[in-house]
């Protein structure tokens, strides 16, 4: 295969993903949806669609090819490395009051959606079904990290350690993740009706997820965006990519593994980052602005970084 036909081959991965982003933008610009719609959408594909999906692509998945307890520990110390070097780098670069903003921009990637979608779309039920798996350290790290960094930068917030605690373990995709676990080993299978209904259920949440991104984008927003929303936004996309994909390949990682851990850490700052900052007092703004920007830089960084790997026989 040539690299121009591994490079059009990734652009079949990527450039779905990120139309319907775009396409959420264009319909919010058309004001086909507003904003009360892409509230209750994320909140439908948060409690309802997404922990379908994850069950779902669990359950019918062969837990002894995707469940890799290497990965899943690999990717829980990358994220604890990722959050540290971050801050180091925040303490020389960054604002005191901002370092914590700066540094949840910087390591918390939309996974859930963004690296999700890539993965299925990359490699399809098996990426579905690790990145599944993946998801419920990826969820419990995130968060975890996301406090500690925004209470230390933060002198009269208290880290709610009760309600974080609280928060986690009634999280939907966890609690998704639990509960599919079991049912897969055990190997019981669903009634017919009930697994084409949900599938049916399941198949709204990337599309809808994306278009809600999509919708809440601003260019306004990237505009006024600055030297500290710039820099979070290449240490998520290029740095952090490049450091964390380098180390799992130097100890072993290869091929879909790789592939999707790559799409994880590759992955644009979550939407839910700016729901954290402003619920603890934080520069809510300016984590509105390392989301928008890195969600526009994703769509060439991603497609880059999987075309190298894949042109280099690595993934």
């Amino acid at each position: 295969m040539s690299l121009l036909d591994v490079f059009l081959e990734t652009l079949n991965v990527t450039l779905p993903v990120f139309a319907m982003v775009f396409l959420g933008l264009i319909l919010k610009r058309l004001r086909w949806i507003d904003q009360p719609f892409v509230s209750t959408a994320s909140l439908l594909v948060f409690r309802g669609t997404m922990p379908t999906l994850i069950f779902l692509s669990i359950i019918h998945a062969d837990l002894d090819a995707t469940l890799n307890p290497a990965m899943l520990g690999f990717y829980a110390l990358a994220t604890l490395a990722s959050v540290l070097f971050c801050w180091g780098w925040a303490s020389l670069r960054v604002p005191y009051r901002e370092r914590g903003v700066y540094i949840q921009g910087a390591f918390r990637g939309n996974c859930g959606i963004v690296g999700l979608a890539l993965a299925a779309g990359m490699y399809g039920d098996f990426g579905l079904s690790t990145g599944s798996l993946l998801l419920g350290v990826v969820i419990l790290t995130y968060n975890a990290c996301s406090v500690i960094v925004l209470v230390a930068f933060q002198h009269d917030q208290r880290a709610d350690w009760r309600s974080m605690l609280r928060h986690i373990a009634t999280n939907p995709l966890i609690l998704a993740v639990a509960a599919a676990v079991p049912v897969a080993a055990s190997g019981w299978a669903l009634p017919g009706w009930l697994a084409t209904s949900g599938d049916y259920f399941a198949s709204l949440t990337l599309p809808l997820a994306l278009i809600c991104i999509g919708a809440t984008l601003s260019f306004g927003e990237v505009r006024h965006s600055g030297r500290l929303a710039l820099g979070a936004s290449l240490l998520k996309m290029v740095s952090l990519p490049a450091l964390c994909t380098g180390a799992a390949w130097l100890i072993g990682f290869e091929g879909p593994a790789l592939g999707v851990m790559f799409l994880f850490f590759a992955s644009p700052t979550a939407a839910a980052a700016f729901v954290m900052a402003k619920a603890m007092g934080a520069n809510a703004a300016l984590t509105a602005n390392i989301i928008a920007l890195s969600t526009l830089m994703a769509s060439a960084t991603i497609t880059l970084g999987a075309f190298g790997l894949t042109a280099a026989g690595v993934i």
